[in-house]
């Protein structure tokens, strides 16, 4: 199953569990807030909605995207499935 994912930044607490739990699909930069990024590529210009970034089909990754939606505290990842 194909996955995307992207943040709301405007909701974002910048805790970082998000990176924590998947670091290899979130960052926190500078700003303090967390994006998306696939492989090298960080999705931060622009971010939000149009900042949208492919899952490796990986199924422990994508559980771990998965995971770290529901753990958000300012519930800003928003998953969108093909």
């Amino acid at each position: 199953m194909g996955m995307k994912v992207w943040i709301d930044q405007d909701l974002c607490t910048g805790d970082g569990l998000c990176e924590e739990i998947a670091p290899d699909v979130f960052t926190l930069l500078d700003d303090g807030l967390a994006y998306v990024k696939e492989g090298d590529k960080v999705y931060s210009d622009p971010g939000g909605v149009k900042g949208v970034a492919a899952v490796a089909e990986n199924e422990d990754l994508q559980a771990a995207v998965v995971e770290s939606a529901e753990e958000c505290p300012g519930e800003c990842i928003f998953i969108e499935l093909d």
